[in-house]
């Protein structure tokens, strides 16, 4: 397949964002890489010279640091990431996950998108998720049914993007996984805490066997534990591509796993054997003086972008951090976004998703407007108008999390910024060959049309679509005179369900507007607002919660997957790294 370049909004619509975004970042006394231009003036002493990689256990950043050494690219790192994520945190991570890549070359200039997620079996329909009354299944029943699993595509996905930015076998990148496997590895804290939570996948079968240890009693943080069948499954992965998880023998066991009860599936061989990952072009978007590329639909680009589409009218970047009010914004810019992502945004090979619509200067001013309305106060918002939208159904899509994020720069400067996903705590709670199955296809809305006017919903299931997903790996650049992009700035990224698209968002924020270190931007208080409720995490001001509330806003405690945000960027000297407090991650370079 052919590889595109970036698209920055059709030429019209791209000048119009850029004079649109004509503020340039203010100065700030806080000390920050970005500070007075794309590329900061003093490296600091965790600067990496070479590469680095930042990802959510330490074993896997060792893992893919020692590809990067050996001559590898951030490609052939990211392979080796994820082969150890998928073992030491398999709520989050699989073999049979899905994935958006983000990819920058530094040689051509060429951004890029690695779209793995899942799809749904060819014989899927609308009323997949509905049971013997004719009704919507109950949530809890749809993730642990057969029903659930979507055909993979991580892997396959990452064997595509090897093959075009490779640099050392495929069959080399696997050491560390299988070794970790079969020898064992110390269970990390959220894994162990994982273990004995209450999460309803802890309960099924697999579950129960894979997390017991010989004397009865369950695995906990610190034991050492091993996967043989993981060790075995890495090996043939690493011999025969993703064929050795979509055709074979793992391939009949993983349907003959989907079709057991309750609510059994009806994916295919067939289905599994005919997955094809997808290459598209990055969806990039001028914000101050730089460009941000991220996955396009089914991705969670769009609402990312929107939301700073948005926040581009406001005062935001010269308010700072410790302001309300800028707080406010965020979150109102927030709810709007979402209302129009959730309602929109499907897979674009089955349906019209306004993405230029929804980014076009003037609707994002449009519904800036609406953030200080009265009507903005309760309930929730309603979606917006823009330019070549269609009639499109209520959305039932719940969308939990389950979802690791990676990035790595390479010595040539080379950049990957992927997220990955089991989706729900540890996917369908069904193993085969030593990983969890996924539990993807509960990102479709459960209900397939309007209960009022009949209409279609956008994310509704079909045979052959891909659910749509919050991940939302990005890439950022300075942006050139034209409006296009330039060099390479940063790379960022996070797990966290629907939330992700706000994780991310706040982060650049942080970053951009308000020139923060990575480290401060990513501990910034996560404020997730969509729908109804704002989602405040533990520790934000009081200032903040109750100028929300006076406002109207109904103000909810933090009850959502955590972020994990990673972030990379660029300085003088190298690079810098930071990995969200909130999870495992480390940064590591060399």
């Amino acid at each position: 397949m052919t590889i595109r370049p970036p698209v920055l909004l059709s030429k019209a619509l791209a000048t119009g964002v850029a004079a649109a975004f004509a503020l340039t970042t203010i100065a700030s006394a806080r000390p920050n890489p970005l500070q007075g231009s794309a590329r900061p003036a003093v490296a600091t002493r965790d600067a990496a010279v070479h590469a680095m990689v930042v990802a959510a256990e330490p074993d896997a950043v060792e893992a893919g640091l020692k590809v990067l050494k050996r001559g590898g690219s951030a490609v052939d790192a990211a392979v080796a990431i994820q082969a150890v994520l998928a073992l030491e945190e398999p709520q989050s991570s699989s073999l049979a996950g899905g994935s958006f890549m983000v990819f920058h070359e530094a040689k051509t200039g060429r951004t890029v998108v690695y779209d793995g997620r899942e799809k749904a079996p060819a014989a899927a329909t609308p009323q997949y998720f509905y049971g013997a009354d004719g009704k919507p299944m109950g949530y809890l029943a749809a993730i642990l049914s057969g029903r659930s699993q979507g055909v993979p595509g991580a892997i396959a996905s990452l064997y595509q993007a090897h093959k075009a930015h490779g640099r050392l076998p495929w069959s080399s990148l696997f050491g560390d996984g299988e070794r970790l496997a079969a020898e064992g590895f110390v269970v990390p804290k959220r894994f162990g805490d994982d273990i004995s939570s209450h999460f309803p996948q802890v309960t099924t079968p697999d579950s129960i066997a894979y997390f017991t240890k010989p004397d009865g009693s369950r695995y906990k943080t610190g034991d050492l534990m091993k996967n043989a069948a993981y060790a075995a499954t890495l090996r043939k992965i690493a011999a025969e591509g993703p064929a050795g998880i979509l055709k074979g023998e793992i391939a009949q066991q993983f349907v003959a796993k989907i079709h057991e009860a309750p609510n059994p599936g009806i994916m295919t061989l067939e289905d599994l054997a005919s997955y094809e990952p997808t290459v598209d072009e990055a969806l990039c978007m001028p914000y101050r003086a730089y460009v941000i590329c991220a996955p396009p639909p089914p991705g969670g680009g769009v609402g990312v972008l929107e939301i700073l589409g948005i926040l581009q009218t406001t005062d935001i970047a010269t308010r700072g951090p410790n302001d309300p009010q800028a707080w406010l914004q965020f979150v109102q810019a927030s709810r709007l976004a979402y209302a129009d992502r959730d309602h929109y945004v499907g897979d674009p090979k089955f349906v019209s998703v306004p993405v230029k619509g929804l980014l076009d200067p003037a609707y994002t001013a449009a519904r800036a407007k609406l953030m200080d309305t009265e009507g903005l106060a309760h309930g929730t918002p309603a979606f917006g108008a823009p330019a070549a939208a269609t009639v499109a159904g209520i959305d039932r899509t719940l969308e939990p999390g389950g979802t690791t994020q990676i990035d790595v720069v390479d010595q040539w400067g080379n950049v990957v910024s992927m997220t990955t996903t089991v989706e729900s705590i540890f996917g369908s709670g069904r193993m085969v060959g030593g990983f969890y199955l996924n539990n993807q296809l509960t990102d479709f809305s459960l209900s397939a049309t309007d209960p009022v006017t009949g209409a279609p919903a956008q994310n509704a299931v079909a045979g052959g679509k891909r659910p749509r997903s919050s991940m939302a790996p990005v890439i950022v650049f300075d942006r050139k005179p034209d409006g296009g992009a330039g060099r390479f700035v940063m790379a960022l990224g996070s797990p966290g369900g629907n939330s992700i698209i706000a994780y991310v968002a706040k982060t650049l924020v942080g970053l951009i507007d308000w020139k923060m270190e990575p480290k401060a931007a990513i501990a910034l208080p996560n404020i997730v607002a969509r729908g109804a409720a704002v989602s405040v995490e533990a520790g934000a001001s009081a200032d903040v919660v109750a100028l929300l509330r006076a406002k109207g806003l109904n103000v909810t405690p933090d009850a959502g997957e955590n972020s994990g945000l990673n972030v990379i960027v660029k300085t003088k000297g190298g690079y810098v790294g930071a990995a969200d407090s909130r999870r495992e991650g480390v940064a590591m370079d060399y």
